[in-house]
């Protein structure tokens, strides 16, 4: 898998939750977290996991929304990370020149990108340990339909698709994809001493 398929299927994979249909998280001042892209401002989903099992036809509703919300973010940082290559005269062929040229460090960012990125990828942000954390695992649930030993492919997949980004980078992935990967093991990990307990 490239790392293409990884933001196309971290829109199928790269899994996440709305496990409690069109449920936006408030803030603590009870405003909608929102995030500020270079041009505009959108309201950005905030998952919330859910311990309930759902039905198989709230999981399909489940997967198309996260699916949807995910391929929606993900063009909307290409379209970020292509306006600052091209002002910089470099051109993005796909994703997998995108993630290429990232990797590089061979580019500058300017004082307004940078502070988009800083948003999205923060603690809360939407590509933020936190909620891609959740999305991972959620998306896993929903896929699984709740069965145990299709979790445990879930994880293998998972552990997989990190691995092959990681190939696709040519190095080791940034400290926070290392964080995103630690904290969906731990989700993981809870999900089994639940249902072991």
């Amino acid at each position: 898998m490239s790392v293409n398929g990884i933001s196309t299927t971290y829109a199928n994979y790269t899994a996440s939750a709305y496990a409690q249909s069109n449920t936006t998280k408030a803030t603590k001042t009870s405003d909608t977290t929102s995030t500020t892209s270079s041009t505009k401002t959108e309201n950005s989903a905030v998952y919330e996991s859910s311990s309930k099992k759902l039905s198989k036809e709230d999981n399909a509703a489940l997967i198309q929304k996260l699916k949807a919300d995910t391929d929606a973010r993900v063009s909307q940082l290409r379209s970020l990370v292509e306006k600052m290559f091209t002002k910089q005269g470099q051109k993005v062929k796909d994703n997998d020149s995108m993630w290429s040229m990232l990797a590089s460090g061979n580019f500058t960012v300017d004082a307004e990108t940078a502070a988009a990125a800083k948003a999205e990828i923060s603690e809360d942000g939407y590509w933020g340990v936190n909620q891609t954390s959740d999305r991972i695992f959620e998306m896993a649930k929903a896929l699984s339909g709740g069965d145990d030993a299709k979790m445990d492919k879930m994880l293998s997949a998972f552990k997989k698709g990190f691995q092959e980004a990681t190939k696709s980078w040519g190095r080791s992935l940034p400290d926070i994809s290392q964080k995103t990967y630690d904290a969906v093991l731990e989700k993981f990990k809870n999900y089994k001493s639940d249902v072991e307990a």
